[in-house]
């Protein structure tokens, strides 16, 4: 088997998370208090997996997706109605999916990803004067 880059589904559950990686007839899970001890312990249970086949990974090769709901418990820092502001959506509305009372199509996802993903691109811009 050729090394893939691998995609871990990510879950706020309760007080802690859970990962799951599926690929190619592999299924593994992990779960853990925290999402950094989480990252360690799906890439303890990821290179398990592949070690008769003499497959490790690396932290940097797993790509981490979230839900919207349990991307928001992780990033509370973010604040949902100024975000639905800079998107154009209504507020109860993207609280709706952050509450995981409503699913959001696919293209409202994108819609909440692209407006995160500028403001990421703002943030790592940004420069203090000194």
């Amino acid at each position: 088997m050729k090394k893939q880059k691998l995609i871990v589904a990510i879950v706020k559950e309760g007080q802690g998370y859970s990962a799951s990686v599926d690929l190619k007839g592999y299924k593994i899970y992990s779960d853990a208090d925290s999402f950094d001890e989480l990252k360690e312990s799906i890439l303890t249970a990821v290179n398990f997996t592949f070690e008769e086949i003499g497959i490790v990974y690396a932290l940097d090769e797993l790509k981490f997706e979230f839900d919207i709901k349990s991307f928001f418990e992780f990033y509370r820092i973010i604040n949902a109605k100024a975000l639905s502001e800079r998107i154009g959506m209504n507020q109860s509305l993207l609280a709706q999916y952050i509450s995981g009372n409503k699913t959001p199509s696919s293209s409202q996802q994108k819609r909440i990803l692209r407006g995160v993903h500028e403001i990421g691109q703002e943030l790592s811009e940004v420069q203090f004067i000194m």
